[in-house]
């Protein structure tokens, strides 16, 4: 407890739990810095501000992967929930006719709902949360082509203004709005996570749930207050991507949910809870997404490199937390 409580007054303090977050600070910074060596333009602001701007939706998205880590869970959900908001937005902009931010509203709304189902069925029912968000993903993709099996192109007003226009920066560089939000989520998830009693719940939960309970803290809420969460940034995600690409499809998203828990795990969030930071699982999307910038730029090599990255990766980062953990076992008095 006394152990639980240093570490959370001192978030910003450095130490061992650090390393991993450290290491994909330190892997992002060289393969952004071999880019800009090997291409020209790479080291460019704007190919940096690009990186946040082509995957805004994947970091809200793995901000709601890393509250379930946090507590030992799991969310296959999520890129079925993506598409489903995009295909809701799609379909309520542009064959009922409703205002987009009514929409929008809606679907954000339906996605917490969706996510706090789920949270429900697993903590009521005691199932597994990989069955549970399994189940939820199929339900979620089998409702988007209910629904319809083509794409639905947007062509609405607010999406237009909001996915055609951008932040201007100094030197003529640009930020799309669909970043800013993404850059406001992660202030709020690094806010919730680290100075709030409900971040301090799901970093407990995900210690140990039994002793989260016997210290009288709300687990059984606390699990399905994440899976809201989770459902919520995966709505939100899913109107970022519509944003992006301003259509609904049925077939959006396949594999996000994949390259969402790649992210949080290479960010350096313990798979088995407990141990993790919001900034990571953002460092994580980063690396991912340099390493399909680089791949952009280099022409010749098949996207599927890029898939073969990700698992040397995971295979690295998996061991480097297994590494720490064992020489914290052995440096722990009995």
């Amino acid at each position: 407890m006394t152990a639980f409580v240093l570490r959370r007054a001192a978030p910003f303090a450095l130490g061992r739990r650090h390393v991993p977050v450290l290491v994909t600070l330190g892997l992002f910074v060289l393969a952004f810095a071999i880019g800009a060596v090997r291409y020209e333009n790479f080291g460019s602001a704007q190919v940096f501000l690009d990186l946040f701007i082509d995957n805004a939706f994947l970091i809200v998205v793995a901000l709601g992967m890393t509250f379930v880590i946090l507590t030992g869970g799991i969310d296959l959900s999520v890129g079925s929930v993506v598409a489903l908001s995009g295909m809701l937005c799609a379909i309520g902009t542009m064959k009922l006719g409703l205002p987009a931010p009514l929409v929008i509203a809606g679907v954000l709304v339906i996605g917490t709902l969706f996510g706090a189902g789920m949270g429900y069925v697993i903590h009521a029912f005691q199932v597994q949360p990989f069955i549970a968000t399994l189940a939820g993903m199929f339900l979620a993709r089998g409702i988007c082509l209910t629904l319809s099996e083509n794409q639905i192109s947007i062509d609405d007003g607010f999406f237009d203004a909001v996915a055609l226009n951008s932040l201007p920066l100094p030197g003529e560089n640009r930020l799309s709005w669909g970043a800013v939000v993404s850059l406001v989520a992660v202030a709020v998830v690094v806010y919730v996570l680290q100075w709030t009693r409900t971040g301090r719940n799901v970093y407990a939960v995900g210690g140990s749930e039994q002793s989260a309970v016997l210290m009288g803290l709300p687990a059984a809420r606390t699990k399905i207050q994440v899976y809201a969460i989770s459902g919520f940034c995966s709505a939100l995600g899913g109107v970022l991507f519509a944003l992006y690409t301003l259509s609904g499809d049925p077939t959006h998203a396949l594999g996000m949910e994949l390259d969402a828990i790649a992210a949080v795990v290479i960010g350096g969030t313990v798979l088995t809870g407990g141990s993790g930071y919001a900034i990571g699982s953002v460092l994580g999307v980063l690396v991912l997404g340099v390493i399909k910038t680089i791949l952009s730029f280099e022409g010749t090599l098949s996207s599927w490199w890029t898939r073969i990255a990700i698992g040397v990766l995971l295979f690295g980062f998996i061991a480097l937390q297994r590494l720490i953990a064992s020489r914290r076992k052995a440096t722990t008095p009995v």
